[in-house]
């Protein structure tokens, strides 16, 4: 179905060719229609799907079939989104859509000063996107009101949640028009969202684009066992050997993924890492160069997991499986996104088995186990009994390498983990 056809305001229409936009998405498919005619919405849709055009521009173009005064800092569309990247990229996008209108956009959030954010809000504002912290502060020093928001959105519900942003969001909920639509899109269900859902939702229709908590089906999942102290050394051979470019690596906590940058440095590989100790234009410069093409691999601990829209990306690595299997689908959302192919590659250490048995369950599907010559795993059952016996592995017990890397040590494996 062509966006054509949804009959759109002229300066959109003319913003949606200038995009290159033309085939609508499952989910804009799904739900501009009804966005548009104002019902409230739940849409479980994965990231990368399109789901910014699908309520932005429905947005859009009520407020401008029913075009009102710009208020100073009383804004008429509010969309909340849980990280600062998100927030920046909502503002590029929704700003893309009303470049030929006279709307104006602006993002609200934190780890920038507040006197130009204030300084916008003043000039007057149409549509706010904002991180729920950021908002909260600026309506505490009586810079913005919400009394005017007559359409909100909440990208991202599920992270929000997550992120312990509820009572916040609960409060900035209070604070917008009685009579206004609101549509909150998920790309996980879980009973928070929908609890929040029935708080704030009127009379609304829910739409699942895909499977609930699914991964993308463009997406090729692998897992390589590997000892922890060898991860390193794995994502080096690996990036030599298949000629990787452009891979987007996860890790679980700030030190580790410092110390892989460091590793990574250290053999010349053009690297950048984002964390929550980087500063705001440390991470956007990173992630500028990262789309550039400049750099080839781009590190980050959860607080990327949302929000990065990477045109092209191949590779999203798991250097450390996250501790929510949730999150492993948040995480490779970067990949595979709108019809193209795409690869997950999760690197499991004997102490992750657990986590990856968990997330297979989730998606629905198993993952692929490939063993990399020269990085084997010592069997789990095997040492445990060596540990259990004498204190420390004993050397008689030593799994040779082809029992190692045969089928039948990995049907041992999972019988065992079903006798536990």
């Amino acid at each position: 179905m062509k966006f054509s056809t949804l009959g759109l305001h002229a300066s959109l229409e003319q913003a949606i060719e200038a995009c290159g936009y033309s085939e609508m998405t499952p989910v804009q498919e799904l739900s501009m229609v009804k966005a548009r005619r104002g019902k409230d919405l739940l849409v479980h849709a994965q990231t990368g799907t399109g789901k910014t055009a699908a309520f932005g521009l429905p947005v859009l173009q009520q407020m401008l079939d029913t075009p009102k005064e710009t208020i100073s800092s009383s804004p008429r569309a509010l969309i909340l989104t849980p990280t600062r990247e998100l927030a920046e990229q909502l503002a590029e996008a929704i700003g893309g859509y009303a470049q030929f209108t006279a709307l104006t956009v602006t993002a609200l959030y934190g780890g920038v000063k507040m006197a130009g954010q204030m300084s916008k809000l003043k000039q007057g504002i149409d549509v706010l996107i904002a991180t729920p912290g950021r908002l909260l502060e600026h309506m505490a020093l009586n810079n913005v009101t919400l009394a005017n928001a007559e359409f909100v959105v909440l990208d991202e519900a599920d992270r929000m949640l997550d992120m312990g942003f509820i009572a916040d969001v609960s409060k900035i909920m209070q604070h917008t028009a009685k009579k206004r639509q609101t549509l909150l899109y998920s790309a996980t269900s879980s009973p928070a969202v929908n609890e929040l859902c029935h708080k704030i939702l009127n009379n609304h229709t829910e739409i699942r684009v895909s499977r609930a908590n699914a991964a993308a089906d463009t997406v090729n999942h692998v897992m390589y066992p590997v000892e922890e102290s060898r991860k390193i050394d794995l994502f080096k051979a690996l990036l030599k050997e298949q000629n990787w470019f452009q891979v987007l690596v996860f890790t679980s906590t700030k030190e580790q993924a410092d110390k892989l940058m460091a590793a990574l440095k250290q053999s010349k590989i053009e690297a950048a890492v984002c964390h929550g100790d980087k500063s705001q234009g440390s991470r956007r410069r990173a992630l500028a160069d990262f789309k550039s093409a400049k750099l080839q691999v781009l590190i980050s601990t959860e607080v990327a997991a949302r929000g990065l829209d990477i045109q092209g990306l191949d590779f999203v690595v798991n250097y450390n499986l996250p501790y929510l299997p949730e999150d492993y689908v948040h995480r490779i959302g970067r990949t595979g996104r709108a019809g193209n192919s795409g690869n997950a590659i999760s690197f499991v250490s004997r102490e992750e088995e657990r986590t990856i048995s968990r997330i297979e369950t989730l998606i629905g599907s198993s993952i692929k186990r490939v063993v990399k010559k020269g990085f084997e795993v010592s069997n789990r059952q095997s040492l445990l009994k060596s540990i259990s016996k004498s204190g420390r592995p004993s050397k008689t017990n030593k799994v040779s390498k082809t029992d190692i890397t045969g089928d039948k040590v990995k049907a041992k494996k999972r019988n065992t983990s079903k006798r536990k």
